[in-house]
């Protein structure tokens, strides 16, 4: 019986591309994203012509009623979950200067990304201890998408930076909690990856890429992060709960 995940912002970017890569390994997905579902039906149906069973499960991850919502149209369809892929999130509508960074931006930022993201986590690890008391063979983890930027400083959204580097921790804590049910917990940091996130400072990107920021010299693409996801979810790197995959083609590489 194919396993079942749910994937966070999974209708554009990395999120769709760990949604493919899933869908190719042979789960059944759950997508959460904001947008109405007639607007990601294109979405759904890449990933049905895979062939995979795939719902949408609209919902703001920084809502506690949207969790909740989000949590029981998977159950409701699938009677089970079995992956949980944290990669819901925002940027910062305006990348200010750290001396400039507004209370507002910084709340927006903490309670989608952070916030958001442990108390739907919290939900999710307590339904799948239910399982495990219920399935015999049940198999599940989690899988968070931080981001470099989690230990990387960028002064222009430092609380994109912030929001980050709780996520880090936060994976360390669920890793050390679920550890007795036998549920792995993963991170797994992008680097500077291709998507509308990054679209808007692509030319910055271009000059660092001819710079040599990075080792592996060229742009990363959401398929690059979602092999790793996928490599995970499928529990191909055990004994390794609480790890990090950093995927950023050699770019935190401390160099001379």
């Amino acid at each position: 019986m194919k396993q079942v995940a749910l994937v966070t912002g999974g209708t554009r970017g990395i999120g769709k591309g760990i949604a493919i890569e899933l869908a190719k390994a042979g789960f059944n997905l759950a997508i959460n994203g904001v947008r109405e579902e007639q607007l990601i039906i294109p979405v759904l149906e890449e990933l049905k012509k895979i062939g995979t069973d795939v719902i949408y499960c609209q919902g703001d991850i920084s809502s506690s009623t949207d969790r909740k919502h989000i949590l029981d149209c998977v159950e409701n369809h699938f009677g089970k979950l079995n992956v949980l892929i944290n990669n819901g999130g925002i940027a910062p509508k305006v990348r200010s200067d750290l001396l400039e960074t507004t209370e507002e931006s910084f709340e927006q930022l903490i309670q989608t990304n952070l916030q958001g993201t442990y108390f739907l986590t919290q939900q999710a690890a307590r339904r799948m201890i239910r399982q495990v008391s219920e399935v015999s063979d049940y198999r599940g983890c989690i899988i968070t998408i931080s981001s470099i930027s989690s230990h990387v400083a960028s002064i222009n959204r430092g609380e994109y930076c912030i929001a980050k580097a709780g996520l880090s921790m936060m994976t360390k804590l669920f890793a050390t909690r679920m550890g007795e049910y036998g549920i792995p917990v993963y991170e797994v940091q992008p680097g500077i990856i291709a998507t509308d996130m990054t679209a808007k400072v692509k030319e910055k990107y271009d000059a660092l890429f001819a710079n040599g920021i990075t080792i592996e010299n060229r742009w990363g693409y959401p398929e690059d992060v979602a092999k790793a996801v996928a490599t995970l979810a499928k529990g191909e790197i055990p004994y390794a709960t609480g790890q990090v995959l950093t995927i950023d083609g050699g770019l935190t590489i401390e160099r001379l």
